[in-house]
Formats: structure tokens, C-alpha cells, sequence
């Protein structure tokens, strides 16, 4: 058993009381801890992050350390950080910034300037064209009466998606296993733009399994439905 799973199967009280509950969610760590469809190291990555937007650093923190233990880059692992800023906000990315310091304490400190970057007329409208292929109302909105903003929001979306040392349908991935763990109608989004860069349907289901350890057996229902939702 790995350190990861160490938490839950530790209470004596669930061992006694509730050994269904418990098997099943062993069985379910089991997709995690296991190379499958997905790499282990990137599993553990993705439960890490939605962990640490759910408030859980101590559950954070042991997965991380667990996809480290299993071999995962150090580049690889700080692209969350990123992602995390872009779906759920500052909080959520310091939070794991401080536990991948604690985790990859000699790689975690980089020195890097601010850029300041020019976005062309119209290239994030072109953007959210191509993504979604109709521009999505909120977008429009954002597009319309705070011009800035769409810039910021495209910056920031393209930041995520392609712009870190994770291969894109592994960003979008990652996006799936928070917003399933949050209960997103949105995770259908990142399926599609999963699937649109290479993902199988298996990838899919197994990231959406990464988010039941954090949000329970919810996250499952939500992530099938959006799965479906984004087939059609």
C-alpha cells in the first residue's frame, strides 16, 4: 500500500465499521497507483491539485509526494501551479506552490522576470472561435464590455492549455479531475478539448476517477454525465 492510501485505510473505525466502503475504495485508489490509461506519476498529479483546491494540503501533499516517489519531473509537476491559477484562482495555486517547495525542495525556486506580452487585435476573439468553435455568451460578454478582460481571459486559458511542459491533452485532463471534484458542468469543456488533442475515452474516465478519492462518488456521476454531454 502506498503512502497515499495510507490515510483513509488507517481508521480503525471505517476498518471495523464501514469494510465495504473501505475495499471499494481501495479498489479505487487502485486505478491512481497504478499505470493504466494514464501514467501513475500524472494520477497522483491530478488528485494533488484538486486536493488543494478542495483545502485538503495534507492529502495534497501526500499524493504529490507519491507521483514524486513514482517519478514525475519536476517540471511536470509545477504546471500545476499554473493550471490551478487559470481554474481556480490564486488561492489554489499558492497553496500547491508551497507544498511542490516542500515536495521538490532543491528544483522549486526559479528566478524569471515578468513579461509583458501584446495581444493583437482580435486574436482572442480568433482563439475562443477556434476552441470552442461558437464563442460561448460569457466570453462574448467579457469580449464586448471589457475588451481587456477577453485578453486576459485568452492569455490565461492559452497559458494553461499549451503553454506548460504538459503535453496539452494532459492539461486539459488535469482540468477534468478538478472541475469533476468541484462538480463542473464544465469538465465536459476540457473532455472535449482532451479528446480534441489526442485523449481516449478510457484517459477520460480514468482523470474523472482521480477527483472520487477528494469529492466521493459524486465526482463520478458528475464526470460520466459531463462525458456524455460532451459526445453528443
Amino acid at each position: 500500500m502506498t503512502a497515499a492510501a495510507v490515510a483513509l485505510s488507517a481508521v480503525g473505525r471505517v476498518r471495523a465499521y464501514a469494510p465495504k466502503t473501505l475495499a471499494g475504495y481501495r479498489r479505487f485508489r487502485s486505478v491512481i497507483e497504478n499505470d493504466g490509461a494514464l501514467p501513475k506519476t500524472l494520477k497522483h498529479l491530478f488528485v494533488a491539485a484538486a486536493a488543494c483546491v478542495k483545502g485538503y494540503p495534507d492529502m495534497a501533499e501526500r499524493e504529490l509526494r507519491a507521483a514524486a516517489a513514482a517519478g514525475l519531473d519536476v517540471e511536470l509537476a509545477g504546471c500545476a501551479v499554473a493550471i490551478l491559477a487559470s481554474s481556480r484562482g490564486e488561492g489554489a495555486a499558492l497553496r500547491f506552490e508551497s507544498i511542490y517547495a516542500r515536495v521538490y525542495p532543491d528544483s522549486a525556486r526559479i528566478e524569471a522576470d515578468e513579461r509583458e506580452l501584446v495581444v493583437a487585435p482580435g486574436e482572442a476573439e480568433r482563439n475562443f472561435l477556434a476552441y470552442f468553435k461558437t464563442m460561448p455568451p460569457s466570453l462574448g460578454k467579457l469580449l464586448d464590455l471589457v475588451p481587456v478582460g477577453g485578453d486576459a481571459y485568452y492569455l490565461m486559458r492559452e497559458g494553461t492549455l499549451s503553454g506548460t511542459a504538459l503535453a496539452p491533452r494532459h492539461a486539459e485532463l488535469l482540468l477534468v479531475t478538478v472541475l469533476a471534484a468541484d462538480y463542473s458542468n464544465w469538465a465536459s469543456v476540457h473532455m472535449d478539448g482532451a479528446r480534441r488533442a489526442g485523449a481516449t475515452e478510457t484517459e477520460v474516465a480514468e482523470a474523472v476517477l482521480c477527483a472520487v478519492p477528494v469529492a466521493g462518488l459524486s465526482a463520478w456521476g458528475v464526470g460520466a454525465t459531463a462525458m456524455d454531454a460532451g459526445t453528443k
